[in-house]
C-alpha cells in the first residue's frame, strides 16, 4: 500500500508541474460546458422579422407587438409594400416576414377567421420550419385569448381546441438537452485525454525502467495512473454540477448520491479507456490524436444529444451502443431533469460496469513489463 500510495503521490506531481495538462482538466471543461450550454440550443432565438400591415388596426398591431415581445423574434424592419418583401430577403438579416391583409379586424371578428401570410427563408429547412412554428404558436394564441372575451363569445362559432403538455421540460429549454450532453462529452474526453499520455510518457521521459524494475503489478501501476485523475475529475464533476445549476438554471431534480456515484463510474470507465489507448500507443501526440480526435466525434454523432439515434441506420445505430457516453447521457438525463431512480437505470449502469472492466482488463494485459 505504501508503494501504491508513493506511485500515486509521484502522478500528482506530474500533474501540478504540467501546467497545459492543469489547464486542460479545469480550464476546458468550464470553458466547453459555458459554451455549449449558451450556444447549443434546438431553439431558435432573436429571429429577424419584417412586418406588411395592409390593416392597420388594433389587432395587426396587438399581433405584431406579441410577436416582437417574445424571445424567438426581433421586427427588423416595418414594410410599405410587397415589393419590399423580396428585398427584405436579399439584404440577409430578415429570416421571416408577417404580411396582413387588407380588412384583417373585420374578417376576424366577424368570422373568428382572417388569414396572416407567414414567409419564411427555406435556405435553412430547420429554421424555417422552427420559426414558423413559433410564429403560428404566437398568432394562435393570441386569437384563442380574443375568443375568450365575453364580446366574440357570442359572435365567433365553437372551435375545438388542443391542449399540449410537456413533461420536465415545460418552456422547452434546450439546456435540458445540451447539459447532460456535454457532461458526458466532456467528462470522457478530458478524463481520456489526461490517461492517454499517463504510461507513454513514462517511455519518452525514460521513466518506464523504474517502474518496470519495481515490485509493484501491472494492475497497481495503472490505479496509481488512476487516481490522481479520478480525483481531479469529480472536482471537475462538482464544478460542471455547479455551473449547471446556477449559471445555465437545470435542475438536478433526482438524487444527487446517485448522480455522484454514476458519474465517478463513468469517469473510471473514461480513464480506463484513456490508459487503454496510452498502452497501445509509443507517443504522446499519437496517444492525445487518437483520445481527442478519435473519441469527439463518436461521441457527439452517437451518444444521442446533437442527433437522434433513431434517425441513424440501423448499422450505426449498433455502433453506438459500444459508446460509453451514450449510456452515461441516458443515466443523467434520466436522474438529473427526469428525477428518476435507480430502478430506472440499473441496465445502463449495468453497461457501464462491464466496458470498465473490459478496458481495465485489455489495459493490464496490454502492458508491457519489457521495453523491448
Amino acid at each position: 500500500m505504501k508503494q501504491l500510495l508513493s506511485l500515486v503521490r509521484k502522478e500528482f506531481f506530474h500533474i501540478w508541474r504540467d501546467r497545459r495538462s492543469m489547464f486542460v482538466l479545469f480550464g476546458m471543461p468550464v470553458t466547453q460546458l459555458l459554451i455549449f450550454g449558451f450556444a447549443l440550443t434546438n431553439e431558435v432565438k432573436n429571429t429577424k422579422i419584417a412586418i406588411l400591415d395592409n390593416s392597420k388596426d388594433i389587432d395587426t398591431e396587438g399581433i405584431s407587438r406579441k410577436l416582437d415581445a417574445s424571445q424567438y423574434f426581433d421586427i427588423e424592419r416595418n414594410l410599405t409594400s410587397s415589393a419590399d418583401i423580396e428585398a427584405a430577403f436579399r439584404s440577409g438579416k430578415v429570416k421571416l416576414a408577417v404580411i396582413f391583409p387588407s380588412n384583417f379586424r373585420d374578417n376576424f371578428q366577424h368570422s373568428g377567421k382572417a388569414q396572416i401570410q407567414l414567409i419564411a427563408d427555406g435556405s435553412d429547412p430547420n429554421v424555417a420550419t422552427t420559426i414558423i412554428g413559433y410564429a403560428s404558436q404566437i398568432i394562435a394564441d393570441y386569437q384563442s385569448r380574443y375568443i375568450g372575451t365575453p364580446s366574440a363569445a357570442a359572435s365567433i362559432p365553437l372551435s375545438i381546441s388542443v391542449e399540449t403538455r410537456m413533461l420536465y421540460n415545460p418552456q422547452l429549454r434546450g439546456e435540458f438537452n445540451f447539459v447532460p450532453g456535454v457532461m458526458a462529452m466532456i467528462l470522457l474526453l478530458i478524463s481520456a485525454m489526461m490517461t492517454s499520455v499517463a504510461i507513454v510518457r513514462e517511455k519518452e521521459l525514460g521513466t518506464m525502467e523504474v517502474l518496470l524494475v519495481s515490485p509493484m503489478r501491472p494492475i497497481w501501476v495503472i490505479i496509481s495512473k488512476m487516481i490522481p485523475y479520478l480525483t481531479l475529475s469529480l472536482v471537475n464533476f462538482t464544478t460542471i454540477i455547479l455551473l449547471s445549476v446556477f449559471v445555465l438554471g437545470v435542475p438536478v431534480r433526482g438524487d444527487l448520491g446517485l448522480l455522484f456515484a454514476v458519474s465517478t463510474l463513468y469517469i473510471v470507465c473514461s480513464l480506463a479507456l484513456g490508459l487503454l489507448i496510452s498502452t497501445i500507443t509509443e507517443s504522446q501526440q499519437v496517444a492525445m490524436l487518437i483520445s481527442l480526435a478519435g473519441l469527439m466525434m463518436p461521441t457527439i454523432l452517437f451518444s444521442g444529444f446533437m442527433f437522434p439515434l433513431e434517425n441513424l441506420p440501423r448499422p450505426m445505430q449498433y455502433i453506438s451502443n459500444v459508446i460509453p457516453a451514450k449510456w452515461y447521457f441516458i443515466i443523467v438525463r434520466n436522474v438529473m431533469i427526469k428525477g428518476l431512480s435507480l430502478a430506472s437505470i440499473w441496465r445502463e449502469v449495468a453497461i457501464l460496469v462491464g466496458m470498465t472492466v473490459f478496458f481495465m482488463a485489455i489495459s493490464v494485459a496490454k502492458f508491457k513489463t519489457r521495453l523491448a
